[in-house]
């Protein structure tokens, strides 16, 4: 069993800020930036799983880097939970369609966010994994490349003419003849 002081090391897996409230711990206030690790004392997280939704906070948004903590925590996770940015490549680059699936099938939500940024920061090609991620997630790595695509600083294009410009002898000449005089 750890104890209450043991730190143990806990990173924010998800795009936005992730903080809790532990009533417990005099009101301690904890806030994670995207990707930040902290070494966070055992004992509290031991009172985060016991507050309303604290359990789904390390399970989907959270990362904690010590298996002894997570499996007194949690107990038996899915690999997936351990899952990091470079795994994600790997799998999407080398892994076989299979292992894509099960990873989204049973991988926590912030994985499945990390998922979709990457497959479209690749951009992930193959069709049979962007079809999966379609299906399981609902979204479309085709249309977020494609709108990413539109994000970038684009030129500004100037006109060009299609059709030839006419030619000055080709212009009709119009004279200006003031009143009172005769051409």
């Amino acid at each position: 069993m750890m104890r209450d002081d043991t730190l143990v090391p806990v990173q924010n897996r998800d795009f936005g800020s992730v903080g809790y409230t532990i009533p417990d711990l005099n009101n301690l206030h904890r806030e994670f930036q995207p990707g930040e690790i902290k070494k966070v004392p055992y004992g509290e997280l031991f009172k985060l799983i016991q507050v309303p939704g604290g359990e789904y906070i390390i399970n989907n948004y959270l990362i904690i880097h010590d298996e002894e903590a997570v499996a007194a925590l949690l107990g038996e996770v899915e690999p997936e939970y351990f899952y990091k940015e470079e795994e994600i490549v790997e799998l999407m680059k080398n892994g076989s369609v299979d292992e894509f699936e099960d990873c989204l099938n049973f991988a926590p939500s912030g994985v499945l966010e990390l998922i979709k940024d990457i497959a479209v920061k690749l951009p992930l090609n193959d069709v049979a994994k962007r079809d999966l991620i379609l299906k399981k997630l609902g979204f479309s790595v085709a249309n977020a490349i494609e709108l990413t695509k539109g994000d970038a600083s684009e030129e500004v294009v100037k006109p060009v003419r299609k059709a030839a410009k006419p030619k000055a002898e080709d212009k009709p000449v119009r004279k200006v003849v003031k009143p009172g005089t005769t051409n």
